[in-house]
């Protein structure tokens, strides 16, 4: 097991982590080609983008997962959104993995999304490595980004590497562990792979150099593993400068699976029984085949092709017939796998988002929640014939965590509810590309929702007194359509013995 690496890259938009994932995917010999990032038009894209509104805006807003191997170690790269409006899909994502690589632009240091996700990370103790991208343009001073990580962050920082100038100035990317540097090479000045021993760095240079290795802490892998503490590396993705240096530091330091939270208590890695769970689903990642995908991390148990798991969920074992690898929206047939990695389900709505699959159905994983939607809006058809399909779609897409849906108790227009604008313009065109479905979105009469808990007396009690205002989420559960946030307020304090959440765990 200690050969697995499962981890995600996140950042804010426009820092670099679709090229980075190319990047990596290139050193790790998965693709061949680099040169989608140079490309114009429906090619400048990373291969983890394959969602039609992915190649048109040129952004990441489902999560993919990557398989690659280098050196012996099998790496599992799960390919976050940047955006901030699938932070939901985010937090899934997170929990899947074992560490993270955090990815800054020199120019602008910490971003409002970064921090966001690197809340998320430090809620489960995720280790991260930080890569200052973007260091062959103008940006900031190395001390200053380094600082801003050390006081926003409250982390120890430990830079691993330092570029030579910046900039027009940039001359490569010294590594401290070989004392050697990477140069630009070639009319575009990239990194082809030639490195020269360091010594002829400029004296202003040197003395930064001098300075940091005096002021900041020595690597710690056990701080690093805990959390407390990040290797700083520097480079460009887009040049190819820090990428291997990258992968290396995953593979020697980025700790292999961790225990995993459960009902039943923490499940370790090396348990006998098969044990998994469900964070991800994914409708339609082939569209000619209309096909549904699961996406389970493997916990403890050496999973083979074929046996039978039970998913909390169902109650009743499931014979896994053709579980999945996958590079982006390549895939293979996965004959075994190993606590840490990501295999793929094919299914027909059996499973979902925080089901847990086992062998003997004696475990739960716990800490995947859905959050409270930001915005909400009425769904109206173009085409009233089609409800059936609109029904299906927006099952489909709930389940993916793509949106929220609620049918409200009295009334017949359903609503959705999604934490950003974007999730609503991946509705609309998901709902005519993949479904054949045309819909207009309305503005709801509603601010926010509440999951409703509590005894059946209180919530039948709250219910005579406030159908119209009531919903059912798509499993069933009773659902509170508030007005405002004063509205919340108002019904906590009217009826006490109610649980009004704004997070719902599976």
């Amino acid at each position: 097991m200690s050969n697995r690496r499962t981890f995600a890259i996140i950042s804010h938009p426009d820092a670099g982590k679709t090229t980075l994932t190319e990047k990596l995917l290139l050193q790790g010999g998965a693709i061949h080609l680099a040169g989608e990032v140079k490309a114009r038009g429906a090619a400048r894209r990373a291969r983890s983008d394959w969602m039609k509104i992915e190649q048109q805006r040129g952004i990441s807003v489902t999560s993919s997962v990557m398989t690659f191997e280098r050196d012996g170690v099998t790496f599992n790269l799960l390919d976050t959104p940047g955006h901030e409006d699938f932070s939901e899909d985010t937090y899934r994502t997170l929990t899947a993995v074992d560490s993270a690589i955090m990815v800054i632009d020199a120019a602008k240091g910490i971003e409002p999304q970064t921090r966001k996700l690197f809340e998320v990370c430090r809620l489960r103790s995720v280790p991260i490595i930080t890569f200052v991208n973007k260091v062959d343009r103008e940006g900031r001073s190395v001390f200053e980004t380094l600082d801003e990580v050390a006081d926003a962050l409250a982390l120890d920082v430990v830079p691993m590497s330092w570029p030579i100038g910046l900039g027009g100035e940039f001359k490569g990317v010294l590594d401290f562990a070989t004392n050697t540097i990477s140069r630009p090479e070639g009319d575009s000045r990239e990194f082809l792979g030639k490195r020269t021993l360091a010594d002829d760095i400029p004296a202003a240079i040197a003395e930064e150099i001098e300075l940091a290795q005096g002021g900041y802490p020595s690597f710690d892998l056990e701080a690093y593993r805990h959390g407390d503490l990040t290797p700083v590396y520097f480079g460009s993705a887009l040049k190819n400068f820090g990428v291997a240096e990258l992968i290396d530091a995953i593979a020697r330091y980025a700790p292999p699976p961790r225990p995993q939270p459960s009902d039943a208590g923490t499940i370790e890695p090396d348990g006998k029984e098969v044990t998994g769970f469900i964070f991800k689903v994914q409708a339609n990642m082939d569209p000619q085949h209309r096909d549904r995908i699961a996406f389970m991390r493997l916990v403890s148990g050496t999973f083979k092709r074929g046996m039978k798991l039970t998913p909390s969920a169902l109650g009743k074992p499931v014979a896994i017939h053709s579980p999945i690898l996958f590079f982006a929206q390549d895939r293979e047939i996965a004959d075994t796998a190993e606590p840490g990695d990501i295999i793929g389900i094919p299914n027909h709505g059996t499973l979902r988002v925080g089901d847990t699959l086992s062998e003997n159905n004696k475990v739960r994983f716990t800490g995947l929640p859905n959050f409270a939607p930001e915005i909400l809006r009425r769904v109206a058809l173009k085409d009233p014939t089609k409800t059936k399909q609109l029904r299906k779609a927006l099952d489909d897409l709930s389940e993916e965590g793509v949106i929220q849906v609620f049918y409200p108790e009295l009334g017949g227009q359903w609503i959705v509810g999604v934490v950003g604008q974007l999730q609503l313009d991946v509705l609309i065109s998901r709902l005519e590309a993949e479904y054949k479905v045309e819909a207009m979105l309305e503005a709801a009469p509603y601010d926010t929702a509440r999951w409703l808990k509590g005894s059946d007396a209180a919530l039948k009690a709250f219910t005579d007194f406030n159908m119209a205002t009531l919903a059912k989420d798509r499993d069933g559960d009773p659902v509170f359509m508030a007005r405002s946030a004063w509205d919340v307020s108002y019904q906590q304090e009217k009826n006490p013995e109610l649980v009004f959440s704004a997070t719902k765990e599976r």
